[in-house]
């Protein structure tokens, strides 16, 4: 449906360079990675409003490179909403319907349609000066839909917005997305990813550095970086592996046979921080496997209880209940022993 073949575009020391991306119809696709990583420029390519240097875009297998913005059957919502101060909600909605000269009565089908599916139809005679962020969302998100574009593009939308309002919105595009509603997503969140994508590509610094189902991205990511920015802390290259044990560091060896391929060395592995076992440390310590002494080199408040860092020969990052923290009783400078049960140490191929 949509292909980006080869796209590079350069602004000064800044490139987006060898991007490909292609979808499906229907395909929620969310491009994520951290603020200034060129996720933007993207959208902006696909709905033309910039042009690559090299490379093409393809729609529906036609080639659109170089088609003017108003002859793409591409949406774009704008991170700032980017609606109109001097009209109404309505006049808001209606208003790419009034410049393809739409018939009076078949724009007020539409407006109101729009506003039903939005739940801002109570707000149709409203001034958008007066709107909460949450509304001028769907106002904008109303508008750029009354078209209805093949593509949705949707930049930053949540960004803005307190999370009661995020639930909403995300809600919206899930109702969207079910309908068979094509959408680009770009976030540099990643629950927002979790929530909403069926596809992700990651990008940094111009590049995308991996891509694929939302599934084959978080459980198997191909780089360190891409670990930790869907917030895997424990990520490790493997530097020998056989007999159903990695090697991380010399003398850091875990243990986790594998039936079907014990000796097959992976390339890294990733570790969750909430599956790792703590207790405290007794008079005569006999360690099993995967069992090690840690000492504890920073604590802090997380989600859900603490977070805290050991050195066990690597740095090791582990979340703990606030309960199980208070039994603990333990600071700073503190030794605890931490243990990894084989089954929670994810090899990455």
């Amino acid at each position: 449906m949509l292909k980006l073949q080869n796209i590079h575009l350069s602004f000064g020391p800044f490139a987006i360079s060898n991007i490909n991306l292609e979808l499906k119809k229907g395909d929620y696709f969310v491009l994520l990675g951290p603020s200034g990583a060129g996720k933007s420029v993207i959208l902006e390519l696909i709905a033309g409003i910039l042009q690559p240097q090299s490379g093409r875009v393809f729609l529906n297998n036609e080639d659109i490179t170089n088609e003017k913005i108003q002859d793409r059957s591409v949406g774009l919502v704008f991170q700032d909403f980017a609606i109109f101060p001097h009209l109404n909600v309505e006049q808001n909605i209606a208003y790419p319907l009034k410049i393809k000269k739409w018939k009076k009565e078949k724009i007020r089908q539409r407006v109101e349609e729009l506003a039903l599916q939005m739940n801002i139809f109570h707000l149709l005679k409203r001034s958008t000066q007066d709107l909460s962020g949450g509304e001028k969302q769907r106002v904008a998100l109303a508008r750029t839909l009354a078209l209805s574009p093949t593509i949705l593009l949707l930049d930053e939308p949540l960004a803005s917005l307190d999370v009661q309002l995020k639930k909403e919105l995300r809600s919206q595009f899930r109702k969207l997305h079910k309908k068979g509603q094509t959408i680009i997503h770009v976030t540099h969140d990643f629950e927002e990813a979790l929530l909403l994508a069926d596809k992700v590509a990651i990008f940094n610094q111009g590049e995308i550095i991996q891509q694929g189902s939302k599934n084959e991205v978080f459980r198997q990511p191909k780089s360190e970086f891409v670990a930790h920015f869907i917030g895997v802390k424990n990520y490790y290259e493997v530097k020998s592996a056989g007999d159903g044990k990695v090697e991380i560091e010399p003398n850091i060896t875990f243990h986790c046979p594998s039936p079907e391929q014990s000796n097959l060395k992976p390339r890294a592995i990733m570790i969750h921080s909430g599956d790792i076992e703590l207790s405290s440390i007794h008079k005569s310590v006999s360690l099993r496997d995967n069992e090690f002494i840690g000492t504890v080199l920073d604590i802090y408040p997380a989600y859900r209880g603490f977070e805290m860092i050991l050195d066990i020969g690597v740095s090791l990052v582990v979340n703990i209940s606030q309960k199980y923290f208070v039994e603990l009783n333990i600071e700073e400078g503190d030794q605890i022993i931490c243990y990894l049960a084989p089954g929670i140490i994810q090899k990455i191929d």
